[in-house]
C-alpha cells in the first residue's frame, strides 16, 4: 500500500516548526511558508510533505519562487 499524503493541523505545524502561530501566518503571506489547504467550510491544514520541505531548509523555501519571477520579468 502506498503512502498516502497525510493533511496535518496548525497545532502540529507550530510543534515541528517551532513557530508562533502568527510568524506562520506572516510567513505564509511573504511566499516564505507553505500555504493551507481547505479540508472543510471551517478548517485548514497543511500538507505534511511541504511542512517537512519547509523544516528540511527554511532558507531556500519561497526562493525557488523568487527566482523564477524575476527570471520571467527579466525576459520580458
Amino acid at each position: 500500500m502506498s503512502n498516502s499524503e497525510r493533511i496535518i493541523r496548525l497545532r502540529t505545524v507550530l510543534d515541528r516548526t517551532g513557530l508562533s502561530r502568527s510568524t506562520v501566518y506572516r510567513k505564509i503571506a511573504d511566499g516564505t511558508f507553505p500555504a493551507q489547504v481547505r479540508i472543510s467550510v471551517h478548517g485548514a491544514g497543511w500538507h505534511e510533505s511541504a511542512i517537512n520541505e519547509w523544516i528540511a531548509d527554511p532558507m531556500a523555501y519561497g526562493r525557488e519562487v523568487s527566482l523564477t519571477t524575476v527570471g520571467d520579468q527579466a525576459k520580458v
